[in-house]
């Protein structure tokens, strides 16, 4: 029986990856922008006024993130090791955004294009013990996402 559920879950995640190929996108423009949202949230690269920036956005936020000024931000992808971006402000308007810039943006950016299957965004605060706690965490696929978001990078230099 173990078996078997494992079998179907298996068939069930190369499903949804494979369905998930065309979940990112990518739009030119003035200011040219890779994103995937999943109706909950959205994860983004975009290149504003010359410089990468990361985005998330969640729509609508738990107390824990909507009463915060700032929070780390938490990146898994394919269920590896949490990579994070510590300390940064949040917007709370119309939902909660936390915007990354710089090498931080670079370094997700490669991680993103590298991602196989899916990725992982979560706002993160270290606790009283020293681990930590995530909050609105959300999954996005993989898929499109190294050809999107390298079509932001060449025209963000």
């Amino acid at each position: 029986m173990l078996r078997l559920i494992s079998a179907i879950a298996a068939l069930l995640l190369l499903s949804a990856t494979a369905g998930a190929e065309e979940d990112w996108r990518y739009e030119g423009g003035d200011v040219p922008i890779a994103y995937f949202d999943n109706g909950a949230a959205q994860f983004e690269f975009a290149c504003r006024g010359g410089d990468l920036t990361l985005g998330y956005f969640v729509r609508a936020p738990g107390k824990q993130v909507s009463r915060a000024a700032t929070m780390n931000l938490a990146l898994t992808a394919d269920g590896g090791s949490p990579r994070f971006a510590q300390d940064m402000p949040l917007i709370n308007s119309g939902g909660a955004w936390m915007v990354v810039r710089g090498p931080v943006a670079r370094q997700w950016a490669g991680i993103a294009q590298k991602a196989k299957a899916t990725l992982a965004v979560a706002f993160v605060h270290k606790n009283a013990k020293g681990g930590f706690d995530f909050y609105d965490s959300n999954s996005f696929g993989a898929g499109g996402s190294s050809a999107a978001i390298k079509r932001v990078l060449d025209r963000c230099g």
